[in-house]
């Protein structure tokens, strides 16, 4: 299998190059300065290297892109974990289906109590529900609506 350098390594292989090429034009130009800003130029170096050596070790690891013929895989960055992390990463993902299962009860239950409102408000009606599918309800309507006006 071989590894490919992802975006992130790239950037930084990149970024180490410019700041090679920068302090070799920096230390160029030391020789014609004068000894005290050389000394402060050099301690203002080695802080940096200090800080440099510190900041190095807080970065993580990406995961890394392995490929093999055709095909690539996204590994995992040589975390170790296992189960445990496999089991904490699915959290979010019951919540969200129990989420949904939620939604689609209380949708269920709205739903019932509309058709339910529907069916009481047609029993309740002075008119019986076979007057609803009498095609001349529909003139009925039409005329007593219009003498109304």
């Amino acid at each position: 299998m071989n590894t490919v350098q992802t975006p992130s390594m790239e950037a930084q292989a990149s970024a180490e190059r410019f700041a090679r090429r920068v302090s070799s034009r920096l230390s160029a130009g030391t020789s014609e300065l004068p000894y005290d800003i050389s000394e402060r130029l050099r301690a203002a170096r080695m802080q940096a290297i200090a800080k440099r050596k510190i900041s190095v070790p807080l970065l993580r690891t990406a995961p890394s892109i392995v490929s093999s013929g055709g095909v690539a895989a996204l590994g995992r960055g040589g975390e170790g974990g296992g189960w445990f992390n496999a089991l904490l990463s699915s959290i979010p993902l019951l919540a969200l289906v129990a989420g949904l299962v939620a939604i689609n009860i209380a949708q269920d239950e709205q739903n019932t109590a509309d058709v339910a409102e529907v069916d009481a408000a047609l029993l309740a009606d002075d008119l019986p529900p076979s007057a609803y599918a009498d095609p001349g309800f529909v003139q009925f309507l039409k005329t007593s609506a219009s003498q109304g006006r």
